[in-house]
Formats: structure tokens, C-alpha cells, sequence
């Protein structure tokens, strides 16, 4: 689903850097044999049908590995538009549901708070869903949920509060609505939905984390808190993780089906050009998918989508119910192609590199054009769950302007026609029978504990979260025992992952002590000894100077994923101790190139947080626009336009959009133009260089808006001020020439741009503003 596809440019054109799997030494992490293709590969339709299918006809259009089916789950009209699903810890599930999401090609009604959350239950335990209520009704496209307990935390499009809900009566529906995060001061981009934050991930490390927000968000006491990151998260729709804590990203507007994966976005930013080969971004539908935003550039001879456009709703298969060498593979939902990618991910040194689990080839694709695949998760039961929003426009209305290529393919195809439908499926394995129901919200503390040994991460990670809501000290000598390898009151010996879940619990209870860390870093496991390092930075930030000779110990770790994080933890403290190690590990370890990157990675995160200090001059007016923008460049713009303004380009693939970073549009003088391109978009060729797509007009927005972001850009990237020159652009500027151009509805071009702003000058009789 193209949830959040912005600002698309370029034609992807061949790379400069590939790889070769076959030369590469993994230290971590083995490449294994290639899975099974297809059972039987589906016949290529060159002229599918868009008509709709009902839920057992669209079943059996599915092309998947042997061995592999798909189940219905739930289907319209029990739920209608779904886009995301939360388990609750007693297994029932949640749908975020968006019933004004694109009701036609001009998203006539869009903003109308008509949405829902669903509540769905299996009663009988046979993995089709048999009992439903609307839990929660009249939102506003609701866009992130998660389950703490008994309640359901809930963000809805164009805010970034978060309230949540419980149902007191146990009637199905929601009684009790609480405001447990506040961002008063936050301005929505309410020209466009895809433009806006998805995720709520609680992750390993208790922060719950999204797409867009340049913030983290911490459960306490029944409130958020919030936390920097300062150079942003990134992402688009869809955010997950794996075993150990690694976020895993994707960006559609920039055409990227995985980023961010390197670091903890706390950290910094870092990516590699050859993370993914130029071969892994081409993807492999059975049927033709006319309907690209990128037009004829995105199109094979064939009329297949030949790119990654629209990448969302990822995860890592962290289940126990489906083949093992599943396990820890990455899949991204490509909507356009009416397809799933299985890719594996790979440890090189430290640097983690993704490959197609097949050759030319999905893991799961569909010849109906209505399968929209839009989020996966692995469920209680331990199979693989697909969102299908199941419709046939999965762009947002900014892409399907009249007269625009995919707007000729929508009326041409009557894909507005489909709408008011979903499907939800689960992926299972001959042999393989799905797993109990969970029931913790009604179990206590000790018996919470014994799942942190799960085999299947989803009840690991629930169990952790349960713990760690409810601030249960009684559970913490039991924690502290598995952490020493006891069983304390496992079944068994516990595993690494328990030993990793028990440490990441004691610090989310406040419980975490320095002689179980200093225990954990010296465990057999390397991802135990990472975990350790990273939970001891509260301890190092106040100097312990035994947690920092301890950390030092492990500078000369076998495992690399151990060294980065001793220069991540240690990166910044004011101890001579410290400084000195993180120069010494940046040195013996020069021949790595995750080490050298991450450094890197970390020098620029501290340039940035070191970013206001350029503002402290400016009045209190102009600093706050100049840093609204900000706000707004790193959330949105830099999702094709890159974090620095050079622009992105990954896996062996040209640049998205063109760098901001010298563009002649950005000058002083060109403030006009600057505001112009904000308002309308930007097609056809720049600076001699053709890009595939148009940047979309933001002219829904506010004079304010665009204002803000037209002055950060000019701050950040532009040149230098003439003596006297206001920093910042003004509302009223915007005003003015948004009435000027009130009547224009295209996108303009450099051509028409260069015409306007040189006749400007020639009427003003000047080359200034």
C-alpha cells in the first residue's frame, strides 16, 4: 500500500556498486540453501480481470512455495479497509480499519472521521475468525494500535496524540478513553495522509518507535514519555524488529522496500549503497500491473511493475509454526505488485545484507488485482499473518490527479469501483499445527515469566511488555536467576533469547542491577554481551568506572555485532577512559566496514544535535520556523531527499530524488521559485537530469506550513543571506503567490519556472528577491 509513498522521482538506473554473496564471509550468520520455489509457478496473465473476487476465488489465485497455503482469517464484511493488526495479550485481535481511505480516485471524503477499530475474536480455536464488534468507531483514519494489557493505545491521521481505550464491561466495545501522549504543539500535514507516522513498535528495549517522528515514546505508569532522535527515525507505513532489538524500515516514496536496519535510529543514521544488490530491487508479479505512479519508466515490456514502488508493512518472521529456515527472514508487502518478498538477512562483519530468498521470484504473489497486501505480523499461534486492504486504488489521492498516467489506468480499469472490502490471511505449513491461545492478561507475574523462553517471539515479546506495564518487582529474582543461566522457574535451561528478554525486563521494572550486568557481558552468547553493553548505559553516562573498564574488556570481542555496540555505548562519554577506547577500537578495527561506518554515523548524529546551536542568534520567530521546518524536512522531505540533503541511493540504484544540498533553487534569490515547487510540485527534467515521477503539490497545506519548510530548506541548504536579509520566509509571501497561481492546476516544470522568476526580475529591475 502506497500508505506513504511521497514525492517520487527518479528512473532508477543501473549502480555503480553490486555484491556477490558467493565471495562474502558471514560471521554470524551462514547463507543457507535457497528455499523452495513454487510449488507449481502460475501461468503469466498479461490481461487480468479487475472485477472482484470473492474470498474463496481470490484464494486460489495465490502463487506460493511448496508446502505453503494461505487461510482466510476474516473478510468483508466483518472488516472493511484493513491496514494494521494488534493481538491483545490474550490473542484477540485488533483491526485498524480506514473506511475513507481513497472511496474514489479524487479521495472525495477522505478527511471524515468514519473509521474504526474492530475487535476480533476466534472463539473456537480454528483459526477463522467467528466473533467481531466495533471496539472503537467515528475515528480519523486510525493509523497506529497497540496492545498494553487491557488497553488499546491508539493514533489517529493528522495528530500525533495518543489515547487509550478499554472496554470496562467486557462488551467488545470501548468505554474509557484516556489521553496518555500529548504533542500540543505538533501541526499536521493534513494535505496528505501517506506523509504521516505508522508503528508503535515496542521493541526489545521497552521504547516503542515509528515511522517519521523524530521521537520514541517509553509506557510509564500508565502515560508516554518521549525521547529524541535526533536524526530522525525515517520510514514510511510499516516498522518492525527482530530477535535482538534491529529496527527494520522501509520507504516507499523513495522506492526503498528495506533502510535503516544498521543502527538503532538513536544513534545516527547509516545505510550502504550495497546492503541489497540492483537485483534484489527488481520485483516479479504474475499478472501485468499497469497501474504504476512511475508510469512507463516502472514498466517492463510486459507491463509488470519492474521496481519496488510501494514497500510497507514488513516484518521478520519470528514464529515457530512454519519452516525453520523461515525464521529471522525479512518480508516487505509490495502492494503494486500484489506480492510479498522473502528476503534473507544476512550478518557480514557486523553489516547486515539482505538477498531474495528466490531467483526472479516472490514469496507470495496473486494474478487478483485487488490483492493488496499491506501489513504482515507473526501471530500467537506462530504462523505469518497478511493485511489485505483488498481493493483496486492503492494510491493515495495526490498520485491520481486527472490527467496523471495512473489516473488514465484507474478510469481505463475501473479500479475506483473496488472499495469496502478486506481480507485477513494466515500463512501455514503442511505439518505444522498452530500453536495454543494465549491467555496472559489473566496470569501473573510468575507464570509471565516462563514465556520470556518462548519459542515463538511474539509471546516472548508480550510477556516482557506485560511484565514491564504492570512494574511487578516480584517477578525481578526470578529475572535475575535466568540471566545467571538458572532455571529459576523455566522448563528448562534458558536460552540465550530468555537470558536477553530477562535483561531487557529488569531494565524496563527500573530493576537492573551492575553486577548482573557485568555477569551478563561475560555470557557464552554475543547477542547476551550486546544487550548487556547496551542496557549499562545509563551507568556509563554517570562515569561507573567499573561498568567502563568492563565494557573496555570487550573492544577485542570475537563477535562484531559486540564491538560496534562498545563503540555505539561508549561514543560520547566524558571519560578519558572511554575516549581513549573508542579511539583505539575505531583504529585496530580499520579494515571493518561497519565499525568505520558507525563511527561516522555517530559524528554526523552529534553535528545534529549540536544544530541549535547555529539558531541561538536568530529571534525566537524565526528559530521557530526555521525548526518547525526541520521538523517537517526530516519526517517527510528526507525520505526521498535524504537526511543531509545529498539524496538516497541504495542497492545499487540511482537516486530517488534529486540533492537539495547546491541547488540553484534554494538560493536567496530564488525564494519565490522555492515557494512555488512547495505549493504545486516539480516535474520533468532537473539540471539536465530526468526523474521519474513529480514531487506532489503541498498546497493543501497552510501559508504557515509551507512558509516553515521553505525557509528550513533555504537555511539549511541554501547560500548565505544578503547583510540585513530576513532568515526566514513569510506566511504572507506564501499568500500572495498562492493566490497568484490560484488557478493552476499542473505541477510546474524548471522550463516554466526559469520563464516566471526571469520575467519577475525584468518587472522589478533587479536580480534580487
Amino acid at each position: 500500500m502506497k500508505l506513504n509513498q511521497e514525492m517520487k522521482r527518479l528512473s532508477w538506473q543501473a549502480g555503480v556498486l553490486t555484491f556477490s554473496l558467493l565471495i562474502i564471509t558471514c560471521t554470524t550468520q551462514k547463507s543457507t540453501p535457497p528455499p523452495e520455489q513454487a510449488d507449481t509457478k502460475a501461468a503469466f496473465n498479461p490481461t487480468p480481470s479487475p472485477a472482484f473476487l470473492s474470498p474463496e476465488e481470490s484464494l486460489k489465485t495465490f502463487q506460493l512455495p511448496k508446502g505453503y497455503r494461505l487461510e482466510l482469517v476474516a473478510s468483508e464484511p466483518m472488516v472493511e479497509e484493513p491496514v494494521a493488526i494488534a493481538w491483545d495479550g490474550n490473542g484477540r485481535m485488533y483491526v485498524a480499519e480506514m473506511l475513507t481511505y481513497m472511496q474514489d480516485a479524487n479521495a472525495s471524503g477522505e478527511q471524515e472521521p468514519r473509521s474504526r477499530i474492530s475487535l476480533l475474536e476466534d472463539t473456537n480455536n480454528d483459526g477463522k475468525m467467528d466473533k467481531s464488534t466495533v471496539f472503537i468507531d467515528n475515528l480519523l483514519l486510525p493509523r497506529m494500535i497497540q496492545c498494553v494489557g487491557d488497553e488499546l493505545l491508539v493514533n489517529e491521521t493528522n495528530t500525533i496524540n495518543i489515547w487509550s481505550y478499554r472496554d470496562t464491561n467486557n462488551d467488545g466495545k470501548a468505554d474509557q478513553k484516556k489521553l496518555v501522549y500529548e504533542n500540543a504543539g505538533y501541526r499536521a500535514n493534513g494535505a496528505n495522509m501517506e506523509h504521516q507516522r505508522s508503528g508503535l513498535d515496542w521493541n526489545l528495549d521497552n521504547w516503542m518507535y515509528m515511522t517519521y517522528e523524530t521521537i520514541r515514546l517509553r509506557y510509564t505508569q500508565g502515560t508516554m514519555r518521549a525521547d529524541t532522535i535526533v536524526s530522525g527515525s525515517g520510514g514510511q507505513w510499516g516498522l518492525t524488529h527482530d530477535n535482538y532489538g534491529r529496527l527494520f524500515y522501509s520507504r516507499a516514496g523513495a522506492e526503498i522496500p528495506a533502510q535503516g536496519f544498521q543502527l538503532n535510529p538513536v544513534y545516527g543514521s547509516l545505510d550502504f549503497q550495497d546492503q541489497y544488490s540492483k537485483e534484489f530491487m527488481a520485483v516479479w508479479p504474475i499478472i501485468a500491473t499497469p497501474d504504476v505512479q512511475g508510469g512507463r519508466y516502472r514498466l517492463r515490456p510486459d507491463k509488470t511493475l519492474n521496481h519496488f514502488t510501494g514497500a510497507c508493512g514488513q516484518s521478520i518472521y519470528r514464529g515457530d509454526r512454519l519452516p525453520a529456515d523461515l525464521a529471522g527472514d525479512y518480508l516487505v508487502c509490495e502492494p503494486v505488485a500484489r506480492a510479498i518478498r522473502r528476503a534473507k538477512v544476512l550478518n557480514v562483519n557486523g553489516k547486515r545484507v539482505l538477498e531474495n530468498a528466490y531467483q526472479q521470484q516472490e514469496f507470495i504473489a496473486s494474478s487478483d488485482m485487488n490483492f493488496r497486501p499491506v501489513n504482515t505480523a507473526t501471530g500467537p499461534d506462530g504462523n505469518l499473518y497478511v493485511v489485505d486492504m483488498h481493493r483496486g486504488i492503492i494510491q493515495q489521492g495526490n498520485w491520481t490527479r486527472p490527467g496523471s498516467f495512473l489516473r488514465q489506468q484507474i478510469d481505463s480499469l475501473g479500479l475506483d469501483k473496488n472499495v469496502g472490502r478486506g481480507r485477513i490471511y494466515r500463512l501455514v505449513h503442511e505439518g505444522h499445527k498452530p500453536g495454543p491461545k494465549p491467555a496472559m492478561l489473566r496470569e501473573k507475574g510468575t507464570q509471565l515469566v516462563r514465556h520470556l523462553d518462548h519459542p515463538n517471539g511474539w509471546w516472548r515479546d508480550n510477556a516482557q511488555k506485560e511484565l514491564v506495564a504492570s512494574g511487578d518487582q516480584t517477578v525481578v529474582p526470578a529475572l535475575k536467576a535466568i540471566v545467571a543461566g538458572q532455571r529459576a522457574s523455566l522448563a528448562k535451561d534458558p536460552s540465550h533469547l530468555a537470558r536477553i528478554h530477562a535483561l531487557w525486563t529488569l531494565d524496563g521494572l527500573e530493576a537492573i542491577e551492575k553486577e548482573v550486568l557485568l555477569r551478563a557481558m561475560q555470557d557464552e552468547h554475543p547477542q547476551v554481551r550486546r544487550a548487556a553493553i547496551w542496557i549499562s548505559e545509563s551507568f556509563l553516562k554517570k562515569g561507573d568506572l567499573q561498568l567502563i573498564e568492563a565494557v573496555s574488556q570487550l573492544k577485542d570481542d570475537a563477535d562484531p555485532d559486540v564491538r560496534v555496540q562498545v563503540l555505539l555505548s561508549l561514543y560520547g562519554n566524558k571519560a578519558e577512559q572511554a575516549k581513549a577506547l573508542v579511539k583505539r577500537l575505531v583504529e585496530e578495527n580499520a579494515t571493518n566496514e561497519m565499525i568505520g561506518a558507525t563511527k561516522t554515523a555517530l559524528d554526523k548524529n552529534e553535528d545534529v544535535r549540536t544544530f541549535g546551536s547555529r539558531l541561538g542568534r536568530l529571534a525566537a520567530t524565526d528559530r521557530n520556523s526555521i525548526l518547525n521546518g526541520a521538523v517537517t524536512f526530516k519526517s517527510l522531505c528526507a525520505s526521498c531527499h535524504g537526511g543531509d540533503g545529498k539524496g538516497i541511493a541504495i542497492g545499487g540504484a540511482s537516486m530517488s530524488a534529486p540533492p537539495l544540498v547546491g541547488s540553484r533553487r534554494l538560493t536567496y534569490p530564488e525564494t519565490k521559485t522555492t515557494i512555488r515547487i512547495l505549493l504545486h510540485g516539480l516535474a520533468g527534467p532537473i539540471d539536465g537530469k530526468t526523474y521519474l515521477g513529480v514531487m506532489p503539490p503541498m498546497e493543501a497545506n497552510s501559508d504557515e506550513w509551507i512558509a516553515n519548510v521553505a525557509s528550513y530548506l533555504r537555511y539549511e541548504f541554501g547560500n548565505r543571506l544578503p547583510q540585513g536579509a530576513s532568515p526566514t520566509v513569510k506566511a504572507a509571501e506564501v499568500r500572495q503567490l498562492r493566490e497568484t497561481h490560484a488557478g493552476r492546476k499542473k505541477t510546474w516544470t524548471l522550463e516554466e519556472l526559469q520563464l516566471v522568476s526571469a520575467a519577475e526580475k525584468a518587472a522589478e529591475g533587479t536580480t534580487g528577491r
